[in-house]
Protein backbone atom coordinates (compact mmCIF):
# COMPACT_ATOMS: atom_id res chain seq x y z
CA UNK A 1 0.00 0.00 0.00
CA UNK A 2 1.28 3.45 -0.93
CA UNK A 3 1.34 6.40 1.44
CA UNK A 4 -0.44 9.52 0.12
CA UNK A 5 1.26 12.86 0.73
CA UNK A 6 -0.61 16.05 -0.18
CA UNK A 7 1.01 19.35 -1.03
CA UNK A 8 -0.63 22.34 0.67
CA UNK A 9 -2.02 23.55 -2.66
CA UNK A 10 -3.71 20.20 -3.31
CA UNK A 11 -5.32 20.20 0.13
CA UNK A 12 -6.74 23.69 -0.43
CA UNK A 13 -8.03 22.77 -3.88
CA UNK A 14 -9.75 19.68 -2.49
CA UNK A 15 -11.47 21.74 0.22
CA UNK A 16 -12.91 24.10 -2.41
CA UNK A 17 -14.51 21.31 -4.48
CA UNK A 18 -18.20 20.40 -4.15
CA UNK A 19 -18.69 17.78 -1.36
CA UNK A 20 -20.19 15.22 -3.76
CA UNK A 21 -17.08 15.38 -5.94
CA UNK A 22 -14.82 15.39 -2.88
CA UNK A 23 -16.26 12.02 -1.91
CA UNK A 24 -15.65 10.60 -5.41
CA UNK A 25 -12.11 11.97 -5.52
CA UNK A 26 -11.29 10.58 -2.07
CA UNK A 27 -12.55 7.14 -3.06
CA UNK A 28 -10.33 7.17 -6.17
CA UNK A 29 -7.37 8.29 -4.06
CA UNK A 30 -7.97 5.37 -1.71
CA UNK A 31 -7.95 2.97 -4.67
CA UNK A 32 -4.81 4.67 -6.01
CA UNK A 33 -3.04 4.18 -2.67
CA UNK A 34 -4.14 0.57 -2.24
CA UNK A 35 -3.62 -0.73 -5.79
CA UNK A 36 -2.80 1.71 -8.65
CA UNK A 37 -3.14 -1.09 -11.24
CA UNK A 38 -6.94 -1.00 -10.80
CA UNK A 39 -6.97 2.56 -12.23
CA UNK A 40 -4.59 1.95 -15.14
CA UNK A 41 -7.22 3.09 -17.67
CA UNK A 42 -7.68 6.42 -15.88
CA UNK A 43 -3.98 7.21 -15.27
CA UNK A 44 -1.89 8.92 -17.93
CA UNK A 45 1.79 9.89 -17.80
CA UNK A 46 2.46 13.55 -18.51
CA UNK A 47 4.98 14.77 -21.06
CA UNK A 48 7.21 17.77 -21.60
CA UNK A 49 8.09 19.88 -18.57
CA UNK A 50 5.83 17.73 -16.40
CA UNK A 51 7.63 14.50 -17.29
CA UNK A 52 7.73 12.15 -14.31
CA UNK A 53 4.25 13.18 -13.20
CA UNK A 54 0.96 11.45 -13.92
CA UNK A 55 -2.68 12.43 -13.87
CA UNK A 56 -5.73 10.57 -12.68
CA UNK A 57 -9.08 11.45 -14.22
CA UNK A 58 -12.12 11.60 -11.92
CA UNK A 59 -15.02 12.91 -13.98
CA UNK A 60 -14.22 16.51 -14.92
CA UNK A 61 -11.47 16.72 -12.27
CA UNK A 62 -7.81 15.83 -12.60
CA UNK A 63 -5.42 14.73 -9.89
CA UNK A 64 -1.78 15.43 -10.71
CA UNK A 65 0.61 13.21 -8.77
CA UNK A 66 4.11 11.76 -8.61
CA UNK A 67 4.71 8.13 -7.68
CA UNK A 68 7.89 6.90 -6.00
CA UNK A 69 7.88 3.10 -6.13
CA UNK A 70 10.99 2.54 -4.02
CA UNK A 71 9.57 4.52 -1.09
CA UNK A 72 5.90 3.56 -1.71
CA UNK A 73 4.85 7.23 -1.68
CA UNK A 74 2.40 9.03 -3.95
CA UNK A 75 2.65 12.83 -3.75
CA UNK A 76 -0.57 14.62 -4.72
CA UNK A 77 0.42 17.89 -6.41
CA UNK A 78 -2.88 19.31 -7.73
CA UNK A 79 -6.58 18.54 -7.68
CA UNK A 80 -8.51 20.80 -10.01
CA UNK A 81 -11.19 20.97 -12.68
CA UNK A 82 -9.84 20.03 -16.09
CA UNK A 83 -10.18 23.61 -17.34
CA UNK A 84 -7.97 24.90 -14.52
CA UNK A 85 -5.17 22.33 -14.70
CA UNK A 86 -2.03 23.94 -16.05
CA UNK A 87 -1.32 22.47 -19.49
CA UNK A 88 2.07 24.06 -20.01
Amino acid sequence: MFKLVFLRRAKEELKNIDPVWQKRIKSKLFILASDPVLLKNKIKSLKGKQKGLARLRVGAYRIIFQKKNKELIITIIRIAHRRKVDRR
